[in-house]
Parts: structure tokens; C-alpha cells; sequence
């Protein structure tokens, strides 16, 4: 049996990082591809969001990425991996939909809680109704779900945020995977939701089992070489989803060898020549590649995986990248025009690195329509939920 090739961390993070835009920014009519290229910016805090698309984008700014989500829509926000709301490409969404509804466990709920096979139909096709015109926000789902698919839909039953929600809204991100639901523009403060059809023009749904394959396509491009366990830890796969897709796509795969592990990466994909020591940048909460970028303990070595995690969990603290490694982390505090920015750095960091990094905290405050002050200090603000 032939030992598969041995590849080196820098080679990984080399082609990693030219792919995420993060060692060369893409040109602003890649916006959409980029956001593509990475399997979605995570957009739980939105405005992280913005940073996390426009820093991998020459010269736009977060009205930018709002005017390809909102006008251009070229981008859409939607659940994505994991049940978290995602920025993923417009023309993406039928595959990821159909991709991550089959890998999606089935519902963990209490039995007086989930909701039966004939109920989660009921609330989807309800859902459906109450979107086919026009887009809604939560309170008015929870209206129109109730009046469309009865009052149990309403029963308040779900543990949620303190509190208990309506039954019927644990079929939100099913129905985000069936196509049905995606996010419209706030309405001030509130959330809405809108039909993906009406929303995205042409929207068809697709397979599941292609879809399963061309999501392990994409996280490998952008992430590999990985282990199964890494794609299932990114999707929220299940295992048996998990060893079907790689079973089916493994005509497509080869293994290789880092530090003696064997991880598998698409058949062919090859390193770019130039490394990635000269890369830094600042990288805000829940950026895609600290999130989705294996192994751990590679990318966040000695004091990182300490102060940098969230127990094993990435993205709870924004970061400092350079090179290969987190080496600090960051945060920011706004008022009026200007965001002072504070970076805790766990070296020494040298006057390149320095400069590299007051380059980026000018840029995250371009994005951001402000200018920045820097310094450098502890940062006792704790991690994000």
C-alpha cells in the first residue's frame, strides 16, 4: 500500500489562505464568489459579517456587502452549516439547502415538545403559504403559522433564550433546507423572513445525494486537507451522513500526511509556491477560516488554544492571524466615527508585524465607515455567545 504524500502546515495555510482572499484580496466583482469560495460568512452578528466579506474584497466597504445581499442579491442570508445564519452565494443555495438538510440529525426535542413527521409538513406548508406573497417578520409568522396550520402550532413549548417559543418555530431551519424560508431585510429592529422563490428568481431545489458530494467539494477546497470528523464538526453532519458522502465521492479524493495523521483533500489540488508568513490580518468574530480550519491545535498553538477558544470552539473572540498561526486577539468599541481598537498579541510581535497590523485596523475602520485609534493591551472584554 502506497504511503500517502506528507504535506507541511504552512503549505496547507498557503493555499488556504490565498483562497479565502485573506492573502490577496479578490477584486469587488468577485464579492459574491469569494463569500462562495469560503461555504458562507457566518452572520449571527451581522456587522462581523460585513467585515468578515469586505476585508477578502479590494476596496468596498459594508454598504457594499449590503447592496449585493439586499439589491443585488447575489448573496443571500439564510441557516446555514451548523443551523447558524449564514451569508452564502445566491446561486449556492439550492445545494446547500438540499446538502445540509440530509446531513441534519433528526430532532432531539422532548416527546411532548418535537413535533410529529405530520406536524413539521403541516408547519412547512404553512410557512410556505405565509411567505408566497410577502416577506414577514417573526411575530407575524407565529400568527399566520397558527392560523394556516392550527392552534397546537402556537403551543408556547420550546425552551428558548429563557423563555419559551411557540412549537412551531422549531421548524425554522428545516424549512430553511426545504427551500421554503431565508432572511428578508429588517424591519427596524425585527427580523424577517422571505420566500427563497420570490426572493432568489429561479430558485429550484436540488438533489440531496449531489448536493451532499458538492458540499464536501466546496469544504474541502477551502478547507482541506481534513479528517471526516472536521466536514461533520463544519456541517453539524451526522456520521452516517458523513461516511456516505465520503464513500460516494471518494473517486474524487486522495489522502495525504500531516504530522503523521492522514487527512484527505481533493484529487490533484496542489499548494500555491509562496507561503504564508507575510499574511496578517485581523479576523472578526466567527470569521469562516478560524471556524472551519483544521487542525485545531495547529491554528491555534500554546496560549492561543487557551485564550483564543471558547472551550474547543473558534470564533467566539475575534483574532490576530499571522501566518500559519492565531498569535492574539482583538476587539473593538465604536463611538460616533471613530472604533478604538484594542490587540492583545501572546508574542512579541516584530515592527513588520506591527505595521501590518495598524494597516488592518485602518481597514476594518474604512469598512465600518470610521477611522481607528490602535493600542495594545489585555483584552478583558469575554467571549462572544
Amino acid at each position: 500500500m502506497t504511503r500517502p504524500r506528507t504535506v507541511t502546515w504552512e503549505q496547507i495555510c498557503a493555499r488556504r489562505l490565498e483562497r479565502h482572499g485573506l492573502a490577496t484580496p479578490v477584486p469587488a466583482t468577485q464579492l459574491a464568489d469569494v463569500v462562495g469560495v469560503i461555504c458562507g460568512a457566518h452572520a449571527q452578528v451581522m456587522s462581523a459579517a460585513e467585515v468578515s466579506v469586505a476585508i477578502r474584497v479590494t476596496g468596498i466597504a459594508r454598504d457594499d456587502v449590503r447592496r449585493a445581499l439586499w439589491e443585488e442579491r447575489s448573496i443571500v442570508k439564510t441557516i446555514g452549516p451548523r443551523g447558524t445564519v449564514h451569508l452564502l452565494r445566491a446561486a449556492d443555495l439550492p445545494t446547500w439547502n438540499a446538502g445540509l438538510g440530509a446531513a441534519m440529525a433528526p430532532p432531539n426535542a422532548a416527546p411532548d415538545v418535537r413535533l410529529s413527521d405530520d406536524q413539521l409538513e403541516a408547519v412547512i406548508e404553512a410557512i410556505d403559504g405565509a411567505l408566497t406573497e410577502s416577506d414577514r417578520t417573526l411575530e407575524e409568522l407565529d400568527a399566520e403559522v397558527v392560523r394556516r396550520a392550527g392552534p397546537w402550532a402556537g403551543d408556547r413549548v420550546m425552551p428558548a433564550f429563557q423563555q419559551l417559543w411557540p412549537r412551531w418555530r422549531q421548524a425554522i431551519q428545516r424549512a430553511a433546507y426545504r427551500g421554503v424560508l431565508c432572511f428578508g431585510p429588517n424591519q427596524g429592529n425585527r427580523v424577517t423572513y422571505a420566500s427563497p422563490r420570490r426572493w432568489l428568481p429561479g430558485y429550484e431545489p436540488a438533489d440531496p445525494a449531489e448536493a451532499g458530494i458538492a458540499v464536501l467539494r466546496a469544504y474541502l477546497h477551502a478547507y482541506g486537507p481534513a479528517a471526516a470528523e472536521h466536514v461533520a464538526r463544519w456541517t453539524n453532519g451526522t456520521p452516517a451522513w458523513t461516511r456516505d458522502v465520503f464513500r460516494r465521492a471518494a473517486d474524487e479524493l486522495e489522502s495525504v500526511e500531516l504530522d503523521g495523521e492522514r487527512l484527505w483533500q481533493l484529487a490533484g489540488d496542489e499548494a500555491p509556491e509562496n507561503g504564508a508568513r507575510g499574511v496578517v490580518r485581523l479576523l472578526p468574530y466567527f470569521d469562516a477560516y478560524a471556524v472551519g480550519s483544521h487542525p485545531r491545535a495547529r491554528l491555534f498553538p500554546g496560549r492561543a488554544g487557551g485564550r483564543a477558544l471558547a472551550s474547543t470552539q473558534a470564533g467566539n473572540y475575534p483574532v490576530l492571524l499571522v501566518g500559519d498561526a492565531v498569535v492574539g486577539v482583538w476587539h473593538q468599541k465604536r463611538s460616533g466615527k471613530r472604533i478604538a481598537l484594542r490587540v492583545e498579541a501572546f508574542r512579541d510581535l516584530t515592527a513588520a508585524e506591527r505595521g501590518a497590523v495598524e494597516q488592518q485596523a485602518e481597514r476594518i475602520a474604512d469598512i465600518q465607515g470610521a477611522t481607528a485609534t490602535l493600542e495594545y493591551g489585555e483584552i478583558t472584554v469575554g467571549p462572544h455567545a
